[in-house]
């Protein structure tokens, strides 16, 4: 028994090395205040990426929205080729004009054919009965049909046009009020992973230091036991405390390396890139001290989402009267000119292009669609009834949250209040217990009593401060303070605090 704890004593130095110095041989890391990491955050973070390119990808769109207000210029040009041409017949009265024809020209051919005996005469086909069908019939048109063109056109008079360009602008507002929502967020979830990080380190800075008291303790009483002034079982306990400390004190290095590789995935930032967080707890903890306003004097009117439903119930109402006006008469201005060539071949060069244009007005008033417009109407009316319905709601869950907050806060400050009294008292017994079993006049049961009690009550300071900040980060998410200023500075800690 002696030998295996003479072997854990020897080995202690080397585990407290290992532990207390894990990083002597890695670059030193680039520590960052809140400030610099939501300022990163700000440039890396993707969240906030998709946000500026949604309202690049809004304006675009309303550029196109506005576009309808232009005139709008066409080109075309098209080819047909005739299969078949159509047939012309002209009856009644008697009159026939293929038989007029073909008796004109026998009267201009009978002298030519004379002069050549050898041609045969054509012979007149007798027209078919009536009952059948026309005779007489004339092929029409040509074989090649080019035409060429534009066509322009303007709206002069649209309600629904123009009020639908008023939506359009509303789409840009509500995307960059998202693009506000993802910045409070991504501020929001930084400070909770930069918090995170220091209650982890400093977590890690208090089972350090009871490791550290464990291990000189067990050296005082290793020289003690080697004297025969401490007995085997103090040997044996303060040996066994060494052992249940080191793992403590890994579990809390391995949180701040997790907390850290959170921070850097929230930032956007590469994930071996070597930072550190600055300061502690602590440090926040003069701003626990200050007048909290009451729920009553936090209004909702910078909050993202009530902004979000309010930019939703104002296109609503657009639509509404969009669909109205969609029985209401429309003007519009219309112009064209066409180039026609009708031919039989194929020379471009001797081809007759015939002009046509027109200008004109063109008025389409409404008048039935079978209830499809009062339907659209009655829709959009049920639409904004619904986002009404969970404006109120939503209204209502908000102003819980911002009571849970503040009573999160507030607790936060008394127990940080009755801890940090605490902690006092417990460093106080913890060094009389340990110079009372220095003298002999107190057990090592005694002195790790003391120590435990010491370490609860630090863990209980720094764990009151974690859940203020916390609190006071999603109070601020959710009162929609904007943390950046003219100048692209973080402001913090602005929101409610009495200036």
């Amino acid at each position: 028994m002696i030998e295996i704890l003479t072997c854990m004593l020897a080995l202690a130095p080397q585990a407290q090395e290992a532990v207390l110095a894990p990083q002597d041989s890695v670059e030193a890391p680039t520590v960052i205040t809140l400030e610099e990491a939501l300022q990163i955050a700000l440039s890396e973070n993707a969240s906030v990426k998709v946000a500026d390119k949604e309202i690049e990808r809004t304006g675009y769109a309303r550029k196109g929205a506005y576009a309808a207000l232009y005139p709008t210029l066409d080109g075309n040009a098209s080819y047909q080729r005739t299969i078949k041409k159509q047939v012309m017949y002209m009856d009644g009265g008697g009159f026939d004009i293929g038989g007029m024809i073909g008796e004109t020209l026998m009267t201009y051919l009978t002298p030519l054919y004379a002069q050549h005996p050898n041609v045969p005469i054509p012979t007149p086909v007798d027209p078919e009965p009536e009952d059948d069908k026309p005779s007489g019939g004339i092929s029409v048109g040509r074989w090649n049909t080019w035409t060429a063109g534009i066509n322009a056109s303007m709206p002069l008079v649209n309600a629904q046009l123009w009020k639908s360009l008023e939506i359009s602008d509303q789409d840009v507002e509500l995307a960059i009020e998202k693009a506000r929502s993802s910045r409070l967020d991504m501020v929001n979830q930084v400070k909770q992973a930069y918090f995170a990080c220091l209650l982890s380190r400093d977590a890690f800075e208090v089972y350090k230091k009871v490791y550290e008291n464990a291990v000189a303790n067990l050296e005082q009483i290793q020289r003690k036991y080697n004297v025969q002034k401490a007995s085997e079982l103090d040997l044996t306990r303060a040996t066994t405390t060494v052992a249940n400390a080191i793992p403590n004190v890994y579990e809390a290095e391995n949180a701040v390396i997790l907390t850290l590789w959170q921070l850097k995935a929230v930032m956007g930032v590469d994930l071996d890139q070597n930072i550190d967080v600055a300061g502690s707890l602590s440090d926040y903890a003069a701003h626990m001290f200050y007048d909290i306003r009451s729920s009553e004097e936090l209004d909702l009117a910078d909050n993202t989402t009530m902004r979000q439903l309010a930019i939703q119930a104002e296109q609503l109402a657009n639509t509404i009267k969009l669909q109205k006006y969609a029985s209401l008469p429309s003007l519009s201005l219309g112009f064209a000119y066409n180039l026609n060539a009708m031919t039989n071949d194929f020379k471009f060069s001797e081809y007759q292009w015939s002009p046509y244009s027109y200008v004109g007005l063109s008025l389409n008033i409404p008048i039935f669609a079978g209830g499809k417009r009062a339907n659209a109407v009655k829709q959009a009316t049920v639409q904004a009834s619904e986002l009404e319905i969970q404006r109120a709601n939503t209204e209502r869950q908000l102003k819980i949250a911002i009571r849970q907050y503040l009573n999160t806060m507030e607790s936060s400050m008394k127990s940080y209040s009755a801890a940090e009294s605490a902690v006092g008292t417990a460093q106080k017994a913890f060094d009389i217990a340990q110079k009372s079993y220095n003298v002999g006049r107190s057990t090592l049961t005694d002195l790790n009593d003391a120590q435990l009690a010491l370490v609860q009550t630090q863990l209980s300071v720094t764990q009151a401060i974690y859940n203020f900040v916390i609190a006071k980060a999603n109070l601020e998410s959710t009162l929609g303070a904007d943390f950046i200023d003219e100048a692209g500075n973080v402001q913090l800690n602005k929101t409610y605090r009495n200036e």
